[in-house]
């Protein structure tokens, strides 16, 4: 009896430690390029530190990453800001929260055939990403810089039936935002955010209209509610706001990513 009272609580120790083991990995989600490569540097840091193994998932969409963390698929994922997250709760009920912050990546608008938004034509075609935070900011610029004018430049959802305006008769084309890239030969100009720009050797230098370091779009890890104040997760935040990652971050983005973390 003693020795299996004493196997029993030896596999239940070993039970334990495994469960523990478990504990100490989560599953991150990111979307493929720049963005994971500054990730991989916040991971390496939290494994010498915390010794928390960071698995790092890559996306190639703006929709996916939210689904798989709000079913258990990821601990958190690190692609989105405030205003597209919140879109996200409200229109599909996920209960998902805020962690902490990362970079504000800033859009532009690009064209491959316009050196300037005053030589833009009457009628001439925009390509806007199709998701509805990212689709108002790009409409939102346009307000500021007189190209359009919105029923409300505060309403951060604005699609193109909220223009009041459209003295020049643009045609907007909204796609989704992986695809900007590709299509931006075929329009006269598009909104692109630089998680896609930079891969695709566009400067935000040569953007004829990009978002200010005053944005209010700062990039964020998101977790599921309630895994705000999880141990791992606040170790993998910690481990991400690192001077280190600050300084993968300028190398890869040159300027165009701004820590959000800092005041």
């Amino acid at each position: 009896m003693q020795k299996l009272l004493i196997g029993s609580l030896t596999a239940l120790a070993l039970a334990v430690n495994v469960a523990n083991a478990e504990t100490r990995s989560i599953k991150m989600g990111t979307v493929a390029g720049p963005e994971t490569e500054v990730m991989e540097v916040a991971a390496r840091i939290a494994k010498e530190e915390y010794d928390l193994d960071v698995e790092i998932i890559e996306f190639t969409d703006y929709v996916t990453p939210n689904a798989a963390l709000a079913d258990g698929s990821l601990d958190a994922n690190a692609y989105q800001h405030e205003p597209y997250l919140q879109s996200m709760v409200e229109d599909r009920g996920y209960d998902l929260a805020i962690a902490g912050y990362t970079f504000v990546y800033p859009i532009g608008a690009y064209s491959e055939k316009y050196d300037s938004i005053d030589d833009l034509p009457d009628g001439a075609q925009i390509a806007l990403p199709n998701d509805p935070s990212n689709e108002g900011r790009a409409l939102i610029l346009m307000h500021n810089e007189g190209l359009i004018t919105l029923n409300d430049p505060e309403f951060l959802e604005s699609t193109p039936i909220d223009i009041a305006e459209n003295p020049r008769d643009f045609r907007f084309r909204e796609i989704e935002a992986a695809q900007l890239p590709r299509v931006l030969p075929d329009v006269d100009m598009a909104f692109i955010n630089n998680t896609f720009a930079q891969p695709a050797g566009l400067s935000l230098d040569d953007a004829l209209i990009k978002e200010g370091p005053e944005s209010p779009y700062v990039n964020l890890i998101a977790v599921r509610g309630g895994d705000e104040e999880r141990e791992e997760i606040r170790q993998l935040v910690d481990a991400y706001q690192r001077d280190e990652v600050i300084e993968k971050a300028e190398e890869l983005f040159k300027g165009a990513a701004v820590p959000g973390w800092i005041e």
